[in-house]
């Protein structure tokens, strides 16, 4: 290899090193329950993160959700998404409905307090983040939301194929990868 390559895989060992320690950082900052709390105390809510996690999910569905199409979408299993659905039904902020081709199955949606929660979480997310921003070039952020949307991407679509790969008997999810599933680690 020439010196001129092994100083370009050198820089990009570097920048990835780089871009490694700033987000261990970022996910630290952003997933602290104390910093989650905060911003949903100063929005009115009291749902827990991997609630929010689920409402968005919904509020990105073409409709009533199924449990298994939910879980799918956020990678994890359907007794979790149960779970919170229960949780969530209880604050009123989802409501469960028949499913019309499934006499057993339910479907699940938001509920307008739902929807109202999830607006005032946005806002409140917006103007923490509008914050931290200042002073960044409108061009940097653009650029940074494309290499963020390409790096969650492709670790979603890691975590599906190692899904895949310990359970054979479920399929990919069609489609391009929901937004709330970008925003959302695997949980268990």
């Amino acid at each position: 290899m020439s010196d001129a390559a092994d100083d370009r895989t050198a820089t990009a060992d570097t920048a990835t090193a780089d871009l490694e320690a700033v987000l261990a950082s970022l996910a630290y900052l952003l997933t602290r329950s104390q910093e989650h709390e905060r911003r949903t105390a100063r929005a009115g809510i009291t749902a827990a993160r991997s609630d929010v996690y689920l409402l968005r999910a919904l509020a990105e569905a073409d409709g009533p959700s199924r449990v298994g199409d939910l879980a799918e979408r956020l990678m994890v299993k359907p007794s979790h998404v149960t779970r919170q659905i229960d949780r969530l039904e209880g604050q009123h902020l989802v409501a469960r409905t028949p499913d019309a081709l499934d006499r057993r199955a339910r479907r699940v949606a938001l509920t307008s307090d739902g929807r109202d929660l999830l607006e005032r979480l946005k806002q409140a997310n917006i103007t923490g983040l509008a914050d931290a921003l200042a002073g960044v070039p409108e061009p940097d952020v653009a650029a940074t939301v494309s290499v963020l949307c390409h790096l969650i991407e492709r670790y979603v679509q890691r975590v599906r194929g190692s899904l895949l790969s310990e359970d054979d008997t479920t399929p990919p999810a069609p489609g391009p990868v929901p937004r709330a599933a970008l925003r959302d680690p695997v949980e268990s």
